[in-house]
């Protein structure tokens, strides 16, 4: 394939999606003003272990870059221990996960159909290491805490895994650490999708409920360059191993142009972090109130549909969750088919579609455009209207929307 077919194709890419509804939960923009920085020399260059001990040369202003990017991430989030180094949210859960257990030991987990992400299970990150993966009990689609504080006293994890993949509510830290702290069991709260949210304190936060530890994405809620971080209230032997786990246990370079990025983003987030993400709340709980309202069985709505920038929507009786995401693509709208835990389990065909309105709030939308968002979705899979026709009129309506807001 020749270069001029490559770049066409990244053209066409970057046209495409200024024309799309992106409505993945699992991504964002990041701003002009932290590309600047992104696109760098940094890009090109390795600095194998810490600042100030690397074992390559040639790093003396990003061993400065690194410690003061650190030290903001700690003041921040008040804790003692930051690691920006993995490259996504997977390989912060891989470090952590073999930092505090072995082959073998036995882990707790809300498992696909309880939310949590797939690192978390035996098809990834926890089957890799050869862990022994248990799950939570639910009721009602929340953690059934008697029958999970049980399971906790029976089995004695090394460690339960809270947060997660679909994450709609606040989850029960508080409620769960005393029963851990009796078996010794630590708490890790992947942070991936509401990192932002907790970043600027409009949700739990995992740490001061009793969580030992979070790992999360820096690209979701929180509008970073794509990876992961670790960030923790432990002890040094601990920090010591998960550090060793990171480098060279899981990766030697760790992609330095996003490390400066991290920095001015949570620049941004410090100023603009509290206004954009209560958008994003506003806007996820419109869209969900309107797409029930026009019949769609949206998960949640004896409790506000959502308190993130999520909705959980079952489509099991409109074509399941592959169909529904492939037939909205057609009109530009873009999101994903999920497993929901709402009776049996088929990974080819999910019973539900994740929706999240992080980017789209990004580029202003508010809650106005929900409910013309829950239209479009209407109007394709309710009411069958042409695919053709409706892309027409996603393309006009996102054509309002082109500059970032919420960013320097």
């Amino acid at each position: 394939m020749s270069a001029k077919k490559i770049l066409s194709l990244v053209e066409k890419h970057n046209d495409w999606r200024q024309n799309c509804l992106n409505l993945i939960a699992s991504e964002n923009v990041m701003s002009p003003f932290c590309e600047k920085v992104y696109n760098s020399d940094l890009m090109h260059r390795y600095a194998e272990g810490l600042p100030f001990k690397r074992y390559y040369q040639g790093s003396k202003y990003f061993d400065e870059i690194e410690d003061l990017t650190n030290k903001n991430f700690q003041k921040h989030f008040k804790v003692n221990f930051v690691d920006l180094r993995p490259i996504s949210g997977t390989s912060a859960n891989l470090a952590v996960f073999s930092a505090l257990a072995k082959k073998g030991d036995k882990i707790l987990t809300l498992g696909i159909e309880g939310g949590s992400h797939v690192s978390h299970e035996e098809p990834g990150a926890a089957g890799i290491l050869g862990l022994k993966v248990f799950h939570f009990d639910f009721k009602n689609l929340t953690v059934d805490l008697e029958k999970t504080k049980k399971k906790i006293l029976k089995i004695k994890p090394k460690f339960i895994v809270l947060g997660g993949s679909v994450i709609l509510f606040p989850q029960p830290v508080r409620e769960l650490k005393k029963i851990c702290q009796k078996t010794g069991t630590k708490i890790i709260y992947d942070a991936a999708h509401v990192f932002g949210l907790i970043c600027a304190g409009l949700f739990q936060n995992p740490l001061k409920e009793g969580a030992d530890i979070i790992t999360a994405s820096t690209h979701k809620t929180f509008p970073g360059p794509q990876g992961g971080i670790i960030l923790g209230n432990i002890d040094e032997d601990l920090r010591k191993k998960i550090r060793r786990k990171v480098f060279p246990g899981v990766l030697s370079n760790h992609h330095l142009h996003r490390i400066p990025a991290l920095y001015l983003c949570l620049e941004e987030m410090k100023k603009f972090g509290r206004k954009y993400m209560s958008q994003t709340v506003k806007n996820a709980q419109t869209l969900g109130q309107e797409l029930y309202n026009f019949g769609f069985d949206v998960l949640g709505k004896d409790r506000g549909f959502t308190e993130t920038h999520q909705v959980a929507v079952n489509v099991i009786k409109l074509g399941k969750g592959d169909f529904v995401a492939k037939a909205l693509e057609k009109t530009n709208i873009i999101l994903n088919k999920n497993i929901l835990a709402l009776g049996k389990i088929d990974v080819k065909h999910p019973n539900g579609i994740r929706i999240g309105v992080q980017e789209m709030t990004r580029y202003g939308m508010k809650e106005k455009e929900m409910k013309q968002i829950a239209k479009f979705i209407k109007k394709v899979i309710l009411d069958k209207e042409s695919p053709e026709k409706i892309k027409k009129q996603v393309i006009k309506f996102r054509k309002k929307f082109s500059k970032l807001k919420f960013c320097f």
